[in-house]
């Protein structure tokens, strides 16, 4: 049985300042962001930063209109998805914390608090953009309609068991498979949902619900990065935790991400004009083989190379082409500090 892992001290200024692990590791609980083991991660902070946005900046007012103009299959697609992201945005907050109390370095933890704070943001904004259309009852409903729908509960069962399963006995080995399953949360989960938004407004109807999505979908591409980059550094430094049977964890747990995801659009984005659920199945493997290449794994669909809705790009971009080798997180690869993680130009 795996040793339990022990929260890291909220300060202990016997410790260096400079984490001596990312994980396990002496730590004082001071940050200077100018001596860090990974400067990449203050770029991330700088980033994530200048997301920042809140719900009530968009106008809702448009969509009030617009939504006079919707089908009956694109208003049943719409409070779907709207009750599922609500779903998957919530306890993100919650796991983030719950992750950075046991990595050592406080890097992390300041990084964390943001991306916590968003996903914040990211529910309370699914509550705005409720308020704006729909009656109080009714929303409520959407949100019971999302807690007990069968589909939402198979598909997220498998997520919220492991992370639950972490807080209560965390270790080692469940800390790093629970970054996985947020990496396939934030990388494969939300996206059918933010392709049928963009599918909306593209036919100039719910453009202000498409709007905010789009923030939102900032956001997640900078957490999924992030969540990358931390899973690497981990295994870069304890090589013990990458093994061949976590790599085949990683691509079966992808796999059945996959399958799921597929199973949702075709239930809940079928007969939704401008959609091609074909389309929409490809553009899931194609999101699956852009995570598993943050990680430096080989693609699992080779027919899924390409973005095969192009006009997603016009509201939201991609992850850059940058390729890794295979979980690869040396320290020498963030050795270089340069003019991103100084404080001359502020």
């Amino acid at each position: 049985m795996s040793k339990l892992m022990e929260k890291v001290a909220i300060m202990d200024p016997a410790n260096p300042v400079r984490s001596t692990g990312i994980i396990n590791g002496a730590s004082s609980g001071i940050l200077n962001w100018n001596d860090i083991p990974y400067p990449s991660f203050y770029r991330t902070y700088r980033e994530l930063l200048s997301n920042f946005w809140i719900p009530h900046e968009v106008n809702m007012s448009p969509d009030h209109k617009s939504i006079m103009e919707l089908s009956s299959e694109e208003l049943r697609a719409y409070k779907l998805t709207i009750g599922l992201l609500a779903t998957l945005d919530t306890p993100q907050g919650r796991l983030i914390h719950g992750v950075s109390e046991y990595v050592s370095d406080d890097s992390v933890h300041a990084i964390a608090a943001v991306i916590a704070q968003q996903e914040v943001v990211h529910n309370e904004s699914y509550s705005y953009v409720l308020s704006s259309l729909f009656g109080f009852e009714e929303q409520k409903q959407i949100f019971e309609d999302a807690r007990t729908n069968p589909t939402i509960i198979s598909r997220n069962q498998r997520i919220m068991d492991a992370y639950n399963d972490f807080i209560e006995n965390p270790t080692e080995e469940k800390l790093v498979n629970v970054i996985v399953y947020s990496l396939i949360l934030e990388g494969i989960f939300f996206y059918s949902g933010f392709a049928f938004f963009y599918n909306l407004a593209r036919q100039q109807k719910m453009n202000a619900t498409a709007q905010i999505i789009s923030f939102i979908n900032r956001d997640e591409l900078v957490h999924g990065k992030f969540m990358s980059e931390l899973l690497r550094a981990i295994l870069g430094e304890n090589p013990h935790l990458n093994t061949p049977e976590f790599t085949e964890f990683v691509k079966n747990e992808f796999q059945h991400a996959v399958e799921s995801e597929i199973a949702w659009s075709n239930e809940v984005l079928d007969d939704i004009f401008g959609i091609d659920l074909d389309e929409m199945h490809t553009y899931i493997q194609y999101r699956a083989n852009k995570m598993l290449k943050m990680l430096g794994l080989d693609p699992l669909y080779p027919d899924a190379h390409e973005n095969v809705m192009p006009w997603i790009k016009a509201f939201v971009d991609n992850f850059d082409s940058t390729k890794t080798d295979f979980f690869e997180a040396r320290n020498r690869s963030y050795e270089k500090v340069d003019a991103d993680n100084g404080f001359d130009e502020l």
